[in-house]
């Protein structure tokens, strides 16, 4: 039967963990512009049509742990009868022969009383390994006893635990989602948009910023950057919570991670206006497209917004206010004032500077959300994968043998021997052992 060959388990990891490697090396999620720079366009419109750009939720990826899926539960049947005929027999059966000739053996005589000898095997082999077999003969006894039978379904522990991840990973792939939000303080929201498709995704609650917090370094490089988050549902407040990198807030299913952060645009500020050859001033706040007089009514000043960069020699100044300058009977020109320097434009050694002096510093705050109704199926299916690896690889179905045989002169031979599906140079010990605690007695 096709779906319960070995073969095509696989030939299906082989193509997963190929594609997983593709998956890898080329850029996930990324916008066309840079497929085109990185890979041209004909790779592109290769990518495209392969989904190599979202891999792990391309049809034919998932069609993949779909035959992998169905490969391992038709295998795991197909077997299962048998297995479960070998751990649950209806009668316990040995072969003497098979136990006599074994490597795993050891023999010595003794001239204990031969019941002494028996009850004393008995009381070993039933507090190491459980229930006995006794079974008399023509010379003596034989006895036989078994432990760790149902270890056998380690291997359906293992295929359960496959099952449970793929599973997982194809619950997520269809019915979760994983999308940006970019919040100004202060807003609420109750739609977010996909990473990649930038498709809207309704949510069962809103979500509100109330205050984005940033410290910085002396460097100027952030240190850190706090979210305080409100739940609103049915239009009561839930709960309020700060969350910051790697300290998500996860409600019903839904996680949200702080990933960026941003300045939003001032609509106002206060400007002080210098006169170089006087050193008189002007204060004035203005919002954004007003204008003020230049003293001496030499011109106007005109406050034409607010950019989050502005480069300068090769350099980023950050966030810088722009207004145009219009003298009487010139051209007017543009001036440039970063907010980190604000005496940038006396360095122009014009007629007049211009100075911000206060502003509202707003930012957004930018939040990943993210929703995988399959990760209990994963946490589940990773920890039946330890199981089922502990049981397979740690724990052994060992058999125990004894047999004794009385002679003429009351002396009587003992052979204990056993073996086991997994370590066998383990059980050789175990059989040593045993000897030497029915010699010592």
């Amino acid at each position: 039967m096709f779906f319960c060959s070995v073969r095509l388990t696989v030939y299906t990891l082989v193509l997963l963990a190929t594609t997983s490697i593709i998956g890898t090396i080329v850029l996930q999620n990324g916008p066309p512009h840079q497929y085109v720079k990185l890979y041209g366009t004909g790779f592109y419109n290769l990518i495209k049509v392969l989904n190599l750009d979202d891999m792990y939720h391309a049809w034919w990826f998932l069609f993949l742990l779909l035959l992998l899926c169905i490969n391992i539960i038709v295998c795991s049947i197909e077997r299962l009868s048998l297995t479960w005929k070998t751990i649950f027999p209806e009668k316990v059966r040995f072969n003497r022969d098979r136990f006599r000739s074994l490597k795993n053996r050891e023999i010595f005589t003794t001239d204990k009383e031969f019941d002494l000898l028996s009850n004393e095997c008995r009381g070993i082999l039933s507090k190491k390994v459980g229930r006995v077999l006794y079974e008399e003969t023509e010379k003596g006894c034989v006895l036989y006893a078994e432990k760790g039978r149902w270890t056998r379904l380690g291997v359906y522990v293992v295929h359960a635990s496959i099952l449970l991840l793929v599973v997982g990973a194809l619950i997520g792939a269809m019915f979760g989602f994983k999308a940006n939000l970019r919040l100004d303080e202060g807003a609420r929201a109750d739609t977010v948009f996909t990473t990649r498709t930038r498709m809207p995704v309704k949510l069962p609650f809103s979500i509100q910023c109330n205050e984005f917090e940033v410290r910085f370094y002396d460097t100027g490089a952030p240190e850190e950057f706090r979210s305080n988050l409100t739940i609103i549902e049915n239009g009561q407040e839930s709960f309020t919570k700060d969350i910051r990198v790697n300290h998500p807030l996860r409600y019903k299913g839904i996680n949200i991670f702080q990933a960026s952060y941003g300045t939003i645009a001032p609509d106002n500020a206060l400007f002080e206006i210098v006169d170089n050859a006087t050193q008189k001033s002007i204060t004035k706040k203005l919002k954004i497209g007003e204008q003020v007089t230049l003293p001496g009514d030499a011109g106007i000043f005109k406050f034409e917004g607010f950019g989050p960069n502005f480069k300068f020699r090769g350099h980023n100044l950050g966030g810088t206010f722009f207004g145009k300058v219009t003298l009487k009977e010139q051209k007017g020109f543009q001036v440039a004032l970063p907010t980190k320097f604000p005496t940038f434009d006396k360095m122009r050694k014009g007629e007049f500077s211009f100075i911000v002096k206060k502003f509202d510093q707003r930012y957004y705050t930018g939040l990943q959300v993210t929703k995988d109704p399959g990760i209990w199926f994963v946490y589940t299916g990773f920890i039946l994968m330890i199981l089922g690896c502990w049981i397979t690889f740690f724990i052994s179905h060992q058999s125990y043998f004894i047999e004794m045989e009385k002679s003429d002169q009351n002396v009587t031979s003992v052979l204990v021997s056993g073996k086991a599906n997994r370590n066998n140079y383990g059980m050789m010990f175990k059989i040593k052992k045993i000897v030497t605690i029915l010699k010592d007695k």
